[in-house]
């Protein structure tokens, strides 16, 4: 019963938040210099067509009453017309969020996958050559800029070796799957399409570990500094005395006690690469939101500009509150101070 409170009570407290950001990111789209009307229509429409463009938008009324038919559009799936496609800006995220979602999700489960053993070996040979190697490797992820990777790694295993493709997402000639999640290394598995999967497994390879290296470095350091304080504990030192194997000792007590605090960087990275993989889809032309939200930039397409930082804002909002979840579940005493 107090879980179910705790998890309700969080929830909860994440509405206000969102009503809170939405506002704040219409008021600056709105307020920003240049006329966003004008752009779409280019330089020889005439006054009258731009006026009656605004008012077709409903440009002309105050900014509350904005925000409010905004906020009502957007609980009806209407996010407002796009000034680059003329399209609803939800059917143009819809179409490409899925692309970036799976070249995100993807380089965080590589972050994760490599940051949680090098980070145990950097923290259990403290000031030994592994921790020395980890604290190079990590200055290196995170000082190297993700465009730079990208690049150098297109000439090494693209041009060089030739054994990975340059870019896109399915090489020419391959067709995508069904879709089911728009995600096509599951849609490929779940249909079966095994040759399909091994390709978009190719393609996902360099924009991943490019884009993902930089919290891999992050989270390696923080579950290595976790686990040197942890060793200095009285538990590990019961526990040893007890006979444990020092792997049980290591990755079952220890890795636990220290994965928690760097939650929150993992939940806090989810949104970081969701809001800069567009230097990454650049360079490998990943069919994501990254050349739609620069177009939007550049177009003054506000509504577009509104719809992408609302979708990066509320995956923020949303890791962050599964981050609080988490932390209940594993630390228990959380759920019981909240009540």
């Amino acid at each position: 019963m107090k879980r179910t409170a705790f998890i309700l009570r969080r929830t909860l407290q994440s509405v206000p938040v969102l009503l809170g950001l939405s506002g704040l990111i219409f008021i600056i789209a709105r307020v920003a210099p240049g006329d966003p009307v004008a752009a779409a229509l280019g330089p020889t429409a005439s006054q009258e067509q731009i006026q009656e463009f605004r008012r077709e938008l409903g440009l002309n009324e105050p900014i509350h009453v904005q925000y409010i038919d905004w906020i009502t559009g957007v609980l009806q799936g209407n996010w407002g017309m796009s000034l680059q496609t003329y399209n609803n800006v939800f059917h143009d995220i819809a179409i490409r969020f899925a692309a970036t979602l799976e070249l995100v999700v993807v380089s965080l489960l590589f972050a994760i996958v490599f940051a949680i053993p090098l980070g145990m070996i950097a923290g259990t040979h403290k000031d030994r050559w592994p921790d020395h190697l980890s604290r190079v490797l990590a200055f290196f992820g995170v000082s190297m800029p993700r465009f730079w990777i990208a690049i150098l790694f297109q000439v090494i295993f693209v041009a060089w070796l030739g054994i990975l493709p340059l870019t896109g997402r399915l090489s020419s000639g391959v067709e995508a799957p069904p879709t089911i999640t728009g995600l096509f290394l599951i849609d490929s598995l779940v249909t079966g399409q095994w040759a399909t999967f091994v390709d978009a497994a190719k393609h996902i390879l360099l924009p991943a570990v490019a884009l993902g290296l930089s919290s891999l470095a992050r989270i390696a350091r923080y579950i290595r500094s976790d686990v040197v304080e942890e060793l200095r504990k009285d538990y590990v030192l019961a526990s040893q005395s007890y006979g444990l194997p020092r792997s049980l000792i290591e990755y079952k007590y220890i890795l636990k006690n220290s994965f928690s605090s760097s939650l929150t960087i993992i939940g806090l990275d989810f949104g970081f690469l969701m809001g800069n993989a567009f230097l990454v889809e650049i360079v490998f032309v990943w069919p994501g939101m990254a050349k739609y939200g620069v177009n939007a930039i550049l177009f003054s397409d506000t509504n577009a500009i509104i719809g992408i930082t609302m979708v990066i804002g509320v995956i923020y909002v949303g890791t962050n509150l599964l981050v609080d979840l988490l932390y209940g579940y594993l630390d228990p005493r959380i759920v019981m101070e909240g009540d």
